[in-house]
């Protein structure tokens, strides 16, 4: 009964994970996108010409 459960349980794990990396390619997907956007449409006016963000 305990290697049923232990397996169980790394499977539990190992799917937790796979659903945390993918979530995670799509946050950086989508936070690339962003930047690309920001990236590509600066504000022309103003003293601070240049990138929409501080770093």
């Amino acid at each position: 009964m305990v290697p049923l459960l232990l397996v169980l349980l790394l499977v539990l794990v190992l799917f937790g994970a796979g659903f945390a990396v993918n979530l995670l390619w799509w946050i950086a997907v989508i936070v690339l996108a962003v930047w690309l956007v920001g990236f590509l449409v600066r504000p022309g006016t103003g003293a601070g010409r240049g990138r929409w963000y501080r770093w």
